[in-house]
């Protein structure tokens, strides 16, 4: 049977390729090499699925720092307030929650996913899972159909490569889709994890020290070697057995990776401002203050109202501070210098957990050998591509998931368009 348009991949943006291009008369086949479809989608946002973000357009596009200005036409056709829109009116009501994440009023992920799969169903698509794709066909120098790995072949005037990178493996990306694209003409981009917990063999980190301590809405600084910030981000940061973890941490892993590699090193200084409000004085005076009602009280008792326990005997020792120094016997310069360091403690990172231990993938399908208004590739006719396998990537918060609908979106309206234009 030759279809109009065949979809690879049913996560996000292989669903929302499926629906676009099946609304607009094609007729369609969604192929997953999986049991179920959805699988990311259903762990994404902690289980609950965070469908979109409703911050407006520049902002949207400031975070998602990988490449997010070619997202310009795919959000101006279907962003955040389409996606939201789209989902209410299948039924599935949705709330916003802090820094403008969209959720499910019900709190489920499936109720997204079965949403989604419902849609395709309605709209004729036929879904075949368990059909891992071994090739992209191409005939006359344009996209013709796949080939299974059972050998089967069926044909396509445009065939939708929406497979995901090389991130969370176990929901089936596995980066299938970058030897479909090479074998097309393109060329992939360095892959590298981003939004990934970061590794630090600082010897308060290997000794467990600090593990499972929360530190909640601190500054992260990423410097590089010449002194400079390469990126600084707000949130909460969890010490783990490795390293780093936590919101604040993910965001910063992709510039730890980039400056490691730009400037060749080892390990990338990083630092915690445990107190981004305050100034070192104001730290200082409030120390200071704290430490002359309770003269006779151990300083490190003291810092308790103000600080993780576990962390006190690190942050003295890089003070100079005795742990059982008293209040009413103080240096004034140990204390200024404690002071600097809740402002910026130090840590060196020696990089970041794996690419299939990350939640985004960095890199993919070169971005200007693409049409942004319709996915479709510049190299090879009928071929189009959506969602990770693109060098986008954003932070964690629904931006990710935006451009993964939104290039489905365009994807599938493009592919629809090709077909019809082709009669």
């Amino acid at each position: 049977m030759l279809y109009d348009v065949i979809v690879i991949g049913g996560g996000p943006s292989g669903l929302m390729a499926a629906i676009a291009a099946a609304s607009r008369g094609a007729r369609t086949l969604l192929l997953d090499k999986g049991d179920k479809l959805g699988r990311k989608l259903g762990i994404s946002g902690g289980g609950r699925c965070n469908v979109t973000n409703a911050k407006e357009l520049e902002e949207l596009i400031r975070h998602i720092p990988g490449n997010g200005r070619f997202l310009y036409s795919a959000l101006a056709a279907f962003g955040n307030r389409e996606i939201m829109a789209f989902f209410e009116e299948m039924g599935i009501p949705l709330k916003e929650e802090d820094n403008g994440r969209m959720f499910p009023v019900t709190d489920k992920a499936k109720t997204v996913v079965s949403a989604l799969v419902d849609r395709v169903r309605a709209l004729h698509v036929d879904i075949r899972v368990n059909q891992p794709v071994a090739e992209v066909l191409f005939e006359e120098n344009r996209a013709a159909g796949v080939k299974l790995r059972s050998g089967e072949t069926i044909g396509s005037k445009a065939v939708i490569v929406a497979v995901g990178g090389k991130s969370v493996p176990h929901t089936g990306s596995t980066g299938d889709g970058y030897a479909w694209a090479e074998a097309a003409g393109h060329t992939i981009t360095e892959l590298f994890p981003t939004e990934v917990p970061l590794v630090s063999r600082d010897t308060f980190i290997q000794s467990k020290e600090l593990q499972g301590i929360s530190l909640r809405d601190i500054a992260v600084s990423v410097w590089t070697p010449k002194g400079k910030t390469a990126a600084v981000h707000r949130g909460d940061v969890i010490f783990t057995h490795f390293g780093l973890s936590g919101p604040a941490a993910l965001r910063c892993s992709q510039f730890v990776y980039k400056v490691k590699k730009q400037f060749d090193l080892s390990a990338v200084k990083l630092t915690l401002d445990l107190f981004p409000e305050e100034s070192a004085e104001a730290l200082y005076n409030r120390i200071s203050g704290l430490a002359q009602e309770e003269p006779k009280k151990a300083l490190k008792n003291v810092l308790k109202r103000l600080l993780p326990e576990r962390m006190i005997p690190i942050l003295l020792a890089k003070s100079g501070l005795r742990e059982e120094i008293t209040g009413d016997n103080l240096p004034k310069q140990p204390v200024q210098a404690l002071a600097q360091v809740l402002k910026a403690f130090p840590l060196q990172i020696s990089g970041t957990l794996s690419l299939e231990e990350a939640f985004v993938t960095g890199g993919g399908v070169n971005l200007k050998e693409v049409h942004p208004g319709t996915m479709e590739s510049k190299l090879m006719p009928g071929l189009f591509f959506c969602g990770e396998v693109l060098d986008i990537h954003g932070y964690t918060g629904g931006y990710n998931i935006t451009a993964a609908f939104s290039t489905g979106h365009a994807a599938g309206c493009g592919a629809a368009s090709l077909v019809r234009g082709n009669g």
